[in-house]
């Protein structure tokens, strides 16, 4: 992730972004992150660090790697916000009993795009696939 996190700084650089070292923190952790942490995740993380950052100073840096095109925000109605740092095409399997994401690859679905631009007028901008089941943690059946 070495790479990615050199990249993510170019791109903040240029964008006028000034790197905090709590900024680099929970960017750093974003990326190195499989689990799509909850900002309260983050701060649980990194509080032994930073033991002066709050959770808005959190949210308010989510804030700014999502403005800058580094971070997704995945929403799921009333709890709270996951963050993914994994900007490329891919799709989510959600535990229903823990609530644990986990990515997958598929191909692009411009099929669906296509048919909802054609079926309602949209100009569409993107799109989120995710499918529901219980995890194997949850299951106690090992992934085949």
């Amino acid at each position: 992730m070495a790479v990615h996190l050199e990249q993510a700084l170019a791109k903040l650089k240029t964008t006028g972004v000034r790197m905090t070292p709590q900024r680099h923190a929970i960017l750093s952790f974003l990326l190195d992150s499989m689990t799509h942490p909850t900002a309260d995740d983050i701060y649980r993380s990194l509080e032994s660090k930073f033991p002066n950052m709050s959770v808005a100073t959190v949210y308010n840096n989510l804030k700014v790697f999502i403005e800058s095109g580094l971070v997704r925000e995945l929403t799921y109605g009333d709890s709270s916000s996951r963050f993914d740092a994994d900007m490329t095409d891919h799709y989510h399997a959600v535990c229903e009993s823990c609530g644990k994401i986990a990515d997958f690859e598929y191909p692009p679905l411009h099929d669906i795009e296509n048919t909802a631009a054609g079926q309602t007028g949209f100009q569409i901008s993107g799109y989120r696939l995710e499918v529901y089941g219980v995890c194997p943690d949850c299951t106690g059946i090992t992934k085949h």
